[in-house]
Formats: structure tokens, C-alpha cells, sequence
């Protein structure tokens, strides 16, 4: 492909790292317009590379559904295996002889590996691309699920345990995409949608991990049997991980051709040598509604990785011998969720109004948790699962929202780099929230437990209330389309940033003979 190995410069000189990288973008958006007086919606544009025009036309190709959806089916079977143990947390702590805390940790160990990886992870996304990304997180994953198959006897828990950190370790090679994937293959008018739908092979994985182990592994005394139960479930776990693993490595494509939206044409102008991650941290860090965004995400997505994980030992306090039922209410919670995930990201498509769903999802969050916790306890399980699935609809619905919201807040700084921070604090919050939970439902009961969640969904919801909408993606998608359309002036416009000199070797829109 021209150009991958060689990019054009935005500006002659050194970028200084604590510069606005928004105002580059105004001012290439501002210079292609200046140069070209008839350039028509078709988006074209002209790159500059060694001398030689090549023609290039920003384009949507459907190969990126198949990407979305490869990439959606491995974060499904890492996802699952996330809560393969702890839906079953009775059974695996008779099968290895230990404490109910210690098959918790099967699932925090999730949270746990998150946090201190994250950010070489995201450096590497920044640096290798998607390609390479995905290429580690299904290998990793892999591994992860035959070290697992050798683990099924009751004094070879360290072994499990082992495969489980693999795991873990692939999925901090995963949350961080599915806003990525959005923004490099898919257009301005899709990107939400194509975030839910990242997001949705997570949930559904989930969901399969809340259905599908109680089924495989039934309670029971006999050893030989439990043996052969779990031995079966890991091995189809293996099968579909090597399976997807092999399917990245043969198709699975680092970018399109051709850029899908005005604003990843701009973003490819960029060299990589003006680019440092350092200075990305540091000026996410510096941008106070992303700041915010970071702690209510954390807050949010933790309670929900709290639920999931103690929902075993929640439902069977109340409801003796229901590990099925307990299974198919997690079930309930997810697959309401990800009903909630792709309305909210059709809407946010059709409507752009990124706050004002959010903060609606948010406090519909902390009302179905307050739902919850009090109706748990009346001895019928079918109301249970009715507000277990209004809880799921607006709390794991509430995941997509937040990815799309971090970018909008954060463009051009890359997405991966911002979703791996909201991450990295729904990850603290969750093993705080879980640990304290747990300790909470011991002492005081499951109502005790329930309410500490939903004080904090509460703080939540005031702070996202307080979050500026400052959504700096559109911005610049509009800038684009005003500049295409020939609707900003022909006079340059002093943004504050390094002045362009003489004539700069970024594209300049031209319309295309």
C-alpha cells in the first residue's frame, strides 16, 4: 500500500509534545480548503508522498464487519472464561479443596493482571497496530486454555490458576480495541455502532460463561465425575480458542486501503516520529472531563464485575441449589445488556448526544441496582430475574457508552490508549468492590452488599452530571466536511498553533477528475 512505510510531515519543524494536537488538525482541515476551491462531498483526497501524486478516495470496505465481528468472537472466548469459575464457585472450591475467597481471585486475577499491563499494552497498539495486537491476545489466549485442559485434578490448582493469568493477560490485549477497530475501519456515521457490536462479543461471552458452566460441571459428590465434567468444558474452550487463533493469523487485516472518515485520513498524515506516548498519558491526564469520565466509568463497570463475580454465592444465600438458576439470572444480565449496548450505540449514531445518554443510562443504573437489592431477598425467582435483566440493560449497556464518550472527549489522541485508561479504573474498582462486597455479604448479608454498590452508583451518576461534552471528534468531522463542501473560507485563520510554512507536505483535498 503507498505510503504505509513513509508518511508526509503536517508542518516543517519539531511538534513540541505539549502542543494541542486538535489545532494541527484544524489547521490541515483549514489548508485543504484553502487549496482547493471545488471539492465536492465524495471526500477525495490528494497525498503527496516523494514527489508523486497518488489519488486517494476515503472509502468504507465490508470487509469490516467481518474484522468487527473475528474481533468480537475471540473477546467472546476470553470473555467466558472470565466467569467460568466463579458461577460455579461452590463446585471448583469442592473439586480443589479451597476457600470460596480463593476461587473469587480466579476471576479478580482478571482485574488484577489488567492494571500493571495496560499501558505497555497500549504503547505497543500505538506502535505495532492492530494486527499485532490481536495476533498476541488469541495466542495468549490460546495457550491459556490447554495449559487449563492439563489442570483437572484436585492438587494441580496452581496449574489452573496459571492458565487462568494467561487468559488474563490476553484480555489486557482486548478491552482496549473495540473503539479502535471502530475508528480505523469504520465511518463517522457507524462508529458507535461498530463500538457496541466490539463490545458485544464481550458481554455475549459473558453471558455464555454465566449459561453454559452449570450445565457442562452439575454439582454433585463423585469425583470422577466432576473430573470428566470439567476436562470437557475446557477442552471445547480450547478447540474455539485455537480455532480463532488460526482464523486471526490467516485474515485478520491491520487497516483498510483507504481511510474510512475525514478524521483517519488526517490521523494517517501524522509521522510517527512527532508522535509520543508519553505525552498522550500526560496530556489525558491534563483533560479534566476525561479525568471524570475515568473515575464514574471505574465506578460503574466495577460494580458490575462485583455482581458477576458474587452472583453465585448471592443467589444460592437465598435460593439453596438454584446454581442453574443462578447461571441463567447472569445470563439474563448480560443479554439484557447487550440489547441496551447496541440501541445505545444506534442512537448515539443518530443523534451524537453522547452526555445526556450516558448521564440517563447512568442513573437508570443506579435505580435497577437499588431494584435489586431489595427485591433479592422475596423468595421468588422470577422476580429476580425480571430486575436482574433491568439492572444488565442500562449497567452493561453502559460499557459501549463509555468507550465512545472517552474518544469523542480525547480525539486525536489514540483509542486504545484512552479506552485502556477507563479500563484500567473499572479493573481497581471492581477488585476493590469485590473484595469489599464479599467481606460485606459474609458479615452483614447479600442486602448489605447490594446497598454498598449502589451508594457508589449514586456518586457516579452526580459526577457524570459534571462531565463537560466536549466532543472533539465531531468537531473535527465537521470541520472536514464544512472544508469538503467549501463552506469555510479561503483565508487561513490563526488557531493558535504552529503556523504552517510555505507549503506543507500533509494532502490537500482536490477533487478527483
Amino acid at each position: 500500500m503507498t505510503g504505509e512505510n513513509e508518511k508526509p510531515s503536517l508542518v516543517y519543524g519539531e511538534i513540541n509534545d505539549n502542543q494541542n494536537v486538535l489545532e494541527l488538525e484544524k489547521i490541515t482541515i483549514l489548508k485543504s480548503a484553502v487549496e482547493s476551491e471545488d471539492v465536492r462531498t465524495e471526500h477525495k483526497i490528494q497525498l503527496n508522498q516523494n514527489g508523486d501524486d497518488t489519488n486517494q478516495t476515503i472509502k468504507l470496505y465490508k470487509r469490516r464487519w467481518f474484522i468487527v465481528l473475528l474481533f468480537s468472537s475471540y473477546s467472546l472466548c476470553n470473555s467466558f472464561q472470565w466467569i467460568q469459575y466463579g458461577i460455579i464457585n461452590n463446585i471448583f472450591m469442592k473439586f480443589y479443596g479451597v476457600e470460596s475467597f480463593t476461587i473469587d481471585w480466579m476471576s479478580m486475577i482478571y482485574m488484577l493482571t489488567y492494571i500493571p499491563f495496560i499501558f505497555p499494552v497500549t504503547w505497543l497498539l500505538d506502535k505495532k497496530g492492530l494486527r499485532i495486537i490481536a495476533l498476541v491476545a488469541t495466542a495468549m489466549n490460546c495457550a491459556g486454555t490447554w495449559i487449563k485442559v492439563t489442570s483437572v485434578r484436585p492438587d494441580l490448582f496452581a496449574v489452573t490458576m496459571l492458565g487462568q493469568f494467561c487468559c488474563s493477560l490476553a484480555q489486557v490485549f482486548i478491552l482496549g480495541m473495540p473503539s479502535k477497530i471502530a475508528s480505523v475501519w469504520f465511518g463517522s456515521e457507524e462508529v458507535s455502532t461498530a463500538c457496541s457490536i466490539g463490545v458485544f462479543g464481550n458481554q455475549l461471552g459473558i453471558a455464555i460463561g454465566f449459561l453454559v458452566p452449570p450445565i457442562l460441571v452439575p454439582n454433585g459428590d463423585d469425583m470422577d465425575q466432576l473430573t470428566y465434567d470439567i476436562s470437557v468444558m475446557f477442552y471445547i474452550t480450547a478447540g474455539v480458542a485455537t480455532l480463532l487463533f488460526l482464523l486471526v493469523v490467516m485474515v485478520f487485516q491491520e487497516r483498510p486501503e483507504l481511510p474510512p472518515t475525514q478524521a483517519q485520513a488526517t490521523a494517517r498524515c501524522i509521522p510517527p516520529e512527532q508522535y509520543s506516548y508519553t505525552a498522550s498519558i500526560l496530556r489525558l491526564l491534563r483533560n479534566k472531563p476525561f479525568l471524570l469520565l475515568i473515575l464514574t466509568y471505574g465506578l460503574n463497570v466495577g460494580c458490575f464485575y462485583a455482581v458477576g463475580t458474587l452472583l453465585n454465592r448471592m443467589i444460592i444465600e437465598h435460593y439453596p441449589g438454584e446454581e442453574l438458576n443462578a447461571g441463567r439470572i447472569g445470563l439474563t444480565i448480560v443479554i439484557a445488556g447487550m440489547v441496551g449496548s447496541l440501541i445505545c450505540g444506534i442512537w448515539l449514531d443518530r443523534t451524537k448526544t453522547y452526555k445526556q445518554t450516558t448521564l440517563t443510562v447512568y442513573l437508570m443504573s443506579f435505580v435497577g441496582m437499588l431494584v435489586y437489592a431489595f427485591t433479592l431477598s422475596l423468595g421468588h425467582l422470577w422476580v429476580v430475574f425480571l430486575t436482574a435483566g433491568a439492572l444488565g440493560f442500562f449497567m452493561t449497556g453502559y460499557l459501549p457508552l463509555g468507550f465512545e464518550f472517552g474518544v469523542e472527549l480525547t480525539y486525536p489522541e489514540c483509542e486504545g490508549t484512552s479506552s485502556g485508561l477507563l479500563n484500567c479504573s473499572a479493573q481497581v474498582f471492581g477488585i476493590m468492590f469485590t473484595i469489599c462486597q464479599g467481606k460485606i455479604i459474609d458479615n452483614y448479608g447479600t442486602l448489605a452488599g447490594n446497598i454498598f454498590l449502589c451508594v457508589f452508583l449514586f456518586i457516579g451518576s452526580v459526577l457524570t452530571g459534571f462531565i463537560k461534552s466536549d466532543l472533539q471528534r465531531q468537531k473535527a468531522n465537521q470541520l472536514a466536511k464544512a472544508a469538503a463542501d467549501g463552506e469555510l473560507s479561503g483565508q487561513q485563520q490563526d488557531y493558535g498553533a504552529t503556523a504552517l510554512i510555505n507549503k506543507p507536505d500533509c494532502p490537500s483535498a482536490s477533487p478527483q477528475a
